[in-house]
Order: C-alpha cells, then structure tokens, then sequence
C-alpha cells in the first residue's frame, strides 16, 4: 500500500508549478543546517527520507518541501539524544521572542 509520500502516478488535476522561485532565508537555513549534520555523520539520507516519510498524513500534506525537513530533522535529533524537545522548544521561543515570527 502506497504511504502518503508515494505520489507518483496519482491522478491529479493540478498543474506542476515548474517556476523558478527564490528561497526564504529560513528554507537556506534548513538546508545548511542539514548538510553540517550529514557532514558530522549525524544523519544521513536515508534517517531523513524515513522521518519524513513517517510523519502523519496529514501534517506531511499540509507542511512544505523545508517544513518537512525541518521537521524530520527535529525528529532525528530528538531520537539520537542530540537534543531534547524541551530544548527546540525553548528555544524557538526564544527566536520567536527575537523575530516577532511564530
């Protein structure tokens, strides 16, 4: 049975959207972050891909390409102790508190 992210071959009458366009700075963040972590053997692709993929349908729906994988790289710090959800926790409010961005 396909999972929510296997959406090859699903009938859609959306047309893809092939334009080019500019990456927040948050997004270029997310992919930095995520190349440093890859390069200090913290993840790999395979732990990314599968955070990702595990994520509920409905959340993995409804975030964008970076949201995703700013979320599965939560999840992935979360499971190998690097982090506690305590810690992300405080200190998004504290970037929120900053960046008057929520």
């Amino acid at each position: 049975m396909a999972r929510t992210h296997d959406m090859g071959g699903r009938p859609n009458d959306t047309a893809l959207d092939t334009a080019e366009h500019a990456l927040a700075d948050w997004e270029l963040v997310t992919d930095a972050v995520n190349s440093v972590l890859a390069a200090k053997g913290l993840r790999t692709t395979d732990q990314l891909r599968r955070a990702m993929e595990d994520m509920p349908a409905e959340d993995y729906l409804a975030l964008s390409y970076y949201e995703r994988w700013a979320r599965g790289t939560e999840q992935l710090l979360i499971e190998q102790q690097v982090l506690s959800a305590a810690e992300i926790d405080r200190k998004m409010a504290e970037l929120e508190a900053v960046w008057a961005v929520s």
